[in-house]
C-alpha cells in the first residue's frame, strides 16, 4: 500500500457522494482510504460504505476536531504516504497520481499542496498554497484569483490539509497534528514544524481538486471560525517562533493584531476575536513547544526572511484592503 487516503468527517453525508465517488475515479489505484468520523448524527458511515466498500472507517465517539481525527487516520494508516483530503472535494481523474508524483520527486519534502479551485465559481482559485507573515497572518495563496494562474509548481510556506500528500516518516520526527488546536491553522503548524527541520512544502500545480469550503462549521465568517483561529493564531507563534524572533516582531505582531481587530470590528466580530487572542494567552502553557536545535539556526533564520517576504508582498496590501472595507463585506 503505497497511499493512505485520510477523510475526518463530522455529518457530512450530503458531501461524501461526490468525493468518495470521485475518489474511486482515480487513475492511480494504489492507495486505502480511510474515514475518520467525529461522532456524526447522520448516514455518514452508512452511504460511505455503500459507495465504496472496502472503506476503513474508524468512529470517534464524539466531535473532537479536525486534528484528532486526521491523527487517528495517521496512526491507523498503512501507506509510505498520507494523504488528507476533505469531505466537501471534488477531485479531477489525475489529483492523487499528480500529487504522488510531486513529493515523490525531492525526498526532502515534507508536504505538497493541490491546487483548489472554488467549486461554486469554478474559474477563481480556493487555495494554491497556505502562507505566513511577519505581521502574524496566514492566508491562502491565490484565493479569488483567476484559475489561469499558479500553473506551475513552488516552494510554498505549508500545505493546506483540505487536499495534500505528507510523507508519513516525518510525522516520527517532527510529531502529529496539535490537537490542542482543534480546527483551524493547525497545518499551518505543522508545516511551519517541519520547516524548522528541514523540510519543505511544495505546492503541486497539475494536482486539482475542487472544494466547496468550510462545510461543517460554515461558510464566511462565525463565532466559532473567529475564535479558534485567533486563539490558534497565538498558539502558532508561540510554539514555533524563538523568543528573539518574538521580540524581534512584536513591532509587525502588534500592528498585525491592531488591523485584525479593526477587521473583525467593522464586521461585528470583535468580541470573538478579543476572546480568542485572550485564550490563547491563557492557555498557551498547556502547548508543547516545538523543541529548539542549535542544528536548526539556519532554518529559523531562512523562516524569518520567508515572513518578512511575504509581510511585504502581501501585508501591506492587506492593510490596505482593510482600511477601505466596505459594509458589505
Amino acid at each position: 500500500m503505497n497511499v493512505s487516503i485520510v477523510i475526518p468527517n463530522f455529518n457530512g453525508e450530503k458531501f461524501l457522494i461526490d468525493c468518495l465517488t470521485t475518489l474511486k475515479e482515480q487513475s492511480y489505484q494504489d492507495y486505502e482510504t480511510i474515514l475518520v468520523d467525529n461522532g456524526s448524527t447522520d448516514d455518514s458511515i452508512k452511504l460511505a460504505l455503500e459507495i465504496m466498500p472496502e472503506i476503513n472507517c474508524l468512529l470517534l465517539d464524539e466531535n473532537k476536531g479536525f486534528s484528532a481525527a486526521v491523527n487517528q487516520g495517521i496512526l491507523n494508516s498503512k501507506g509510505k504516504y498520507v494523504a488528507l483530503l476533505n469531505n466537501d472535494t471534488l477531485l479531477t481523474v489525475k489529483w492523487l497520481e499528480n500529487l504522488l508524483a510531486c513529493i515523490e520527486s525531492d525526498e526532502n519534502v515534507f508536504s505538497c499542496s493541490s491546487k483548489m479551485i472554488q467549486f461554486h465559481d469554478n474559474k477563481l482559485i480556493d487555495n494554491a498554497g497556505d502562507a505566513f507573515t511577519v505581521f502574524g497572518w496566514a492566508y491562502q495563496e491565490g484565493h479569488g484569483e483567476n484559475i489561469n494562474k499558479y500553473l506551475d509548481n513552488r516552494y510554498i510556506f505549508t500545505s493546506c490539509a483540505g487536499a495534500a500528500i505528507y510523507r508519513r516518516e516525518v510525522f516520527d520526527k517532527i510529531g502529529y497534528f496539535d490537537e490542542q488546536f482543534f480546527a483551524y491553522l493547525e497545518d499551518v503548524d505543522i508545516g511551519y514544524r517541519a520547516r524548522i527541520e528541514g523540510y519543505d512544502n511544495l505546492y503541486c500545480a497539475e494536482s486539482i481538486i475542487y472544494h466547496i469550503g468550510s462545510a461543517t462549521t460554515g461558510n464566511g465568517y462565525n463565532s466559532v471560525k473567529v475564535k479558534l483561529s485567533a486563539r490558534n493564531n497565538v498558539y502558532l507563534l508561540y510554539k514555533n517562533m524563538l523568543g528573539i524572533q518574538l521580540l524581534l516582531n512584536a513591532p509587525f505582531l502588534i500592528v498585525g493584531h491592531l488591523f485584525k481587530y479593526q477587521f473583525y470590528k467593522k464586521i461585528g466580530f470583535q468580541k470573538e476575536y478579543s476572546e480568542g487572542i485572550r485564550q490563547g494567552i491563557t492557555n498557551r502553557k498547556n502547548l508543547t513547544k516545538t523543541e529548539f536545535k542549535i542544528s536548526n539556526m539556519r532554518n529559523y533564520v531562512s523562516i524569518q526572511y520567508w515572513l518578512i517576504k511575504k509581510g511585504l508582498q502581501y501585508g501591506i496590501v492587506k492593510i490596505k484592503k482593510m482600511l477601505k472595507l466596505k459594509n458589505d463585506i
